[in-house]
C-alpha cells in the first residue's frame, strides 16, 4: 500500500507527501503529536523549529527506503535533516509568494490516494479512523496536504519553464556520436612470491583492526498486532452470518445474461402509420416460419444499423429501452419471438438469442468464505483501536513490552541473535527479522540504548513494537584468525603498487615524447589500436570505454594519456590520439523529440536545484545539534 502512494508522488513533493501519509499511518506513536514540551530544538528555519522527533520521523522514512542494506545511521540522519530544512525553506518561500491550493483540490487529491481506498473507492470510514488513530483532525490533515501540493505547484512551474533549443539538441548528438582513435596497453597483476614478515603482519593488523570485525548482532523481543489473528478470534453466530449474507448477497449473485435481436417497423409521418406498421410486423412474424430471424431482419427491419447484423442488439440491459420493450424482452424464453411490441419508435419483433440464467450462491456454499469476510470486517475497527493502544502504551512504558503485551493480550516473542543481513528461514520469527523495517529498527540508536522501538507497520495488516534483548557489538578478530586474509591483502597491495608504478612510468614517458609502441616493446606488453570507436562500443571493458570518452581532446597534435584501474587493480594505459566530432544522423532525427524532452527535464531539474540552493543560502537557518 505504501509503495502505491510512493508511485503516485513525484519530485521534492514526494518527500513531503510520504512524511505526511506513509510514516504517520505506520503509527509513529503519540509522542510525535504532543509537541516539544521543554525539549530544545535541533534546528530552525526562521520561526519554524525542528525537534528530535521531527528528525526521527524523517529518518524513519529515509531508512525505510533503503531496503535493509547497510548504511551509516548518522549520515542518513544528516541527510534527513538537510531535506527537512530544504523543504521548509521552499514552503516558507511559496507561502510568502502567496501561492495557494484550494481545499477542494486537496480533498480531491486525498480521495485519489490508494491508502484511503477500499475496492477502488474512497473509504471515508477508513480515512476518519486513520486520522483519529493519529489524533489529527481532517482540517489539519487537509492543511498539511495543501502545503505539500503548493510546493509541488512551484516545483512544476520551474520544471515546466525549461526548454532545450535546437542547438542544445544538436550539441548533444555531436557529443553522443563522437568517434575516437586510441591505442592502449594493459598491465596485469603479477603473483608475488615473497611473503610479508611477522612484523609487517603485526603492524598492518594494529593499524587496520576495524577492517576485521565480527558481525554485529542483536536479539530482540517483540509484540505483534495482526489483523489476521484478531479476525480468527471472532466467532460469528449463525444469525450474524445470515444477516451478513443478506447484506452481501450481491457479491454472491451472478446476474442473468440475456442477448436479444429485434426488427423495427418504424413510424413515419404518413397517415395511418400505426396500423400500417403493425401489419408489417405481423406479416414478418408469420414469415418466420420460412425464414431465419436474422435473414428476415436484414431484409425488412427499419433499424438499418442492426439489420446488417441480423437485428443483433447485444446484451440486454434494464433501463435502456422503453418499459414495454423491456417487459417483453425480459419475459421471453430462449429463441422465442415476441408479438409486435409498440414503442415510441414503432413496432418491434424481439427474439432472445442467448440466455444464461442468473444464480445466487446458497448460504451453505459460501459459508466458509462468508465467515472469513465477516471476521476481517469486524476485526478492522478493533485493529485500528488496538494499534493506537499499542503505540501509546509502548511509548509510555519504554523499558518493557510487558505492559503492551498485557494491554493487547498477545504474547511477547523472542528471537535469536541476527545481523543486518539475516538468513531467511521458514519460521515466522525468521520472516519477521528479514524485514528491512525490523532490521533498521533493531539496530537503531534508540533501540540499542534500551528503549522500545516506535510502532512498525509490516504491510497494512500487521503492526509491531520491538526492543533489544541482547546486543553483540562488532569486535576485532584476533591476528591468528585473520592472518591469511592480511597476507593476501598485503601481497595484493604489493602487486597493485607494482602495476600502478609501471603504468605511471609509462604515462610519464609518453608525456615526455616516447611512443607507446616503443614502451610496449620495452616492458613486454601487447599494444592494441582502435579507430573510430563510439560510446556504445561493447568490445572494451566499461571502465576503459568510459575513461576514453571522459578524457580531454588532444590539442596541437599532442595525445592525451589516461590511466584506468579495474576492480582487481590491473592497469590500462590509454593513449587518446584523436577525436572526430559527431553529427546528427537521420536516425537521430527520429529521436529528436525524446532528446528534447530529456534535456528539458535535466535543465529544469538543474534550475530548480539552483533556485532551492539560492533560497537556502538567503534563509535564516540555525542548527543546535549536540555532539
Amino acid at each position: 500500500m505504501l509503495l502505491k502512494i510512493r508511485e503516485k508522488s513525484q519530485g521534492v513533493f514526494a518527500w513531503v507527501i510520504l512524511l505526511l501519509i506513509c510514516v504517520p499511518f505506520a503509527l509513529w506513536g503519540i509522542q510525535n503529536y504532543l509537541g516539544g514540551g521543554s525539549e530544545s530544538s535541533i534546528a530552525s528555519v526562521g520561526d519554524k523549529e525542528f525537534f528530535q522527533q521531527d528528525l526521527n520521523r524523517a529518518y524513519a522514512q529515509y531508512s525505510q527506503n533503503l531496503q535493509g542494506v547497510n548504511f551509516d545511521e548518522k549520515e542518513i540522519k544528516k541527510q534527513a535533516l538537510e531535506k527537512l530544512i530544504k523543504d521548509e525553506v521552499l514552503l516558507q518561500y511559496v507561502e510568502n509568494e502567496g501561492l495557494v491550493v484550494t481545499d477542494q483540490a486537496a480533498r480531491d487529491f486525498i480521495k485519489g490516494l490508494d491508502y484511503f481506498q477500499t475496492d477502488g473507492k474512497f473509504d471515508n470510514k477508513q480515512y476518519k479512523a486513520l486520522l483519529s488513530a493519529q489524533r489529527m483532525s481532517q482540517s489539519q490533515f487537509v492543511g498539511k496536504i495543501k502545503k505539500a501540493l503548493v510546493m509541488e505547484q512551484f516545483q512544476r512551474s520551474v520544471l515546466a519553464s525549461s526548454f532545450a533549443t535546437d542547438k542544445d539538441i544538436e550539441d548533444f548528438f555531436k557529443i553522443q556520436n563522437q568517434k575516437r582513435d586510441v591505442e592502449f596497453v594493459s598491465i596485469a597483476l603479477q603473483k608475488q612470491e615473497n611473503q610479508p614478515s611477522e612484523e609487517e603482519l603485526e603492524n598492518y593488523y594494529q593499524q587496520n583492526q576495524s577492517a576485521y570485525l565480527t558481525v554485529e548482532q542483536v536479539a530482540i523481543e517483540y509484540v505483534e498486532l495482526s489483523l489476521d489473528e484478531l479476525a480468527k478470534q471472532i466467532e460469528p453466530s449463525a444469525a450474524q452470518l445470515a444477516t451478513y449474507y443478506d447484506e452481501q448477497k450481491d457479491l454472491y449473485t451472478t446476474k442473468e445474461r440475456r442477448k436479444i435481436s429485434h426488427m423495427l417497423f418504424a413510424f413515419t409521418k404518413n397517415a395511418g402509420n400505426d396500423k400500417v406498421q403493425l401489419e408489417r410486423a405481423l406479416k414478418a412474424k408469420a414469415a418466420l416460419t420460412e425464414k431465419e430471424f436474422s435473414v428476415l431482419a436484414a431484409e425488412v427491419s427499419d433499424d438499418k444499423l442492426t439489420a446488417s447484423k441480423g437485428g443483433d442488439l447485444g446484451l440486454f440491459n434494464i433501463g435502456v429501452m422503453e418499459k414495454a420493450f423491456e417487459d417483453a424482452a425480459s419475459s421471453l424464453q430462449l429463441n422465442q419471438v415476441s408479438e409486435p411490441v409498440k414503442s415510441a419508435f414503432g413496432y418491434h419483433l424481439i427474439k432472445v438469442t442467448e440466455l444464461v440464467s442468473g444464480e445466487v450462491k446458497t448460504f451453505d456454499a459460501v459459508k466458509q468464505e462468508l465467515t472469513v469476510a465477516y471476521q476481517r470486517t469486524e476485526a478492522e475497527s478493533t485493529f485500528y483501536e488496538l494499534g493506537e493502544t499499542l503505540t501509546e502504551v509502548s511509548y509510555e512504558n519504554p523499558d518493557s513490552l510487558q505492559a503492551v503485551s498485557d494491554a493487547l493480550g498477545v504474547a511477547i516473542i523472542k528471537t535469536g541473535l541476527f545481523s543486518r543481513q539475516p538468513k531467511v528461514g521458514d519460521t515466522d520469527k525468521a520472516a519477521v527479522i528479514s524485514q528491512p523495517a525490523i532490521i533498521n529498527a533493531a539496530f537503531s540508536e534508540d533501540v540499542l540504548k534500551g528503549n522500545n522501538s516506535s510502532a512498525i507497520e509490516l504491510g497494512s495488516e500487521r503492526l509491531l513494537v520491538l526492543r533489544m534483548v541482547e546486543h553483540k557489538p562488532a569486535e576485532a578478530k584476533t591476528l591468528k584468525e585473520v592472518k591469511p586474509l592480511i597476507i593476501a591483502k598485503l601481497l595484493g597491495d604489493k602487486a597493485r603498487k607494482i602495476a600502478s608504478d609501471k603504468a605511471e612510468a609509462i604515462k610519464v614517458a609518453i608525456d615526455g615524447g616516447q611512443s607507446l609502441t616503443e614502451l610496449a616493446t620495452k616492458y613486454g606488453l601487447e599494444i592494441q589500436k582502435l579507430s573510430a570507436i563510439s560510446r556504445a562500443n561493447g568490445d572494451l571493458p566499461w571502465q576503459v570505454n568510459q575513461a576514453i570518452f571522459k578524457a580531454a581532446k588532444p590539442v596541437a597534435g599532442k595525445s592525451v594519456v589516461v590511466l584506468v584501474a579495474d576492480a582487481s587493480g590491473s592497469q590500462t594505459i590509454i593513449n587518446l590520439l584523436s577525436v572526430t566530432e559527431g553529427v546528427m544522423t537521420e536516425s537521430d532525427k527520429v529521436k529528436k523529440k525524446l532528446a528534447e524532452t530529456n534535456l528539458s527535464k535535466a535543465f529544469g531539474q538543474a534550475e530548480f536545484n539552483a533556485v532551492l540552493n539560492s533560497l537556502q543560502s538567503n534563509a535564516d537557518i540555525a542548527f543546535n545539534i549536540p555532539e
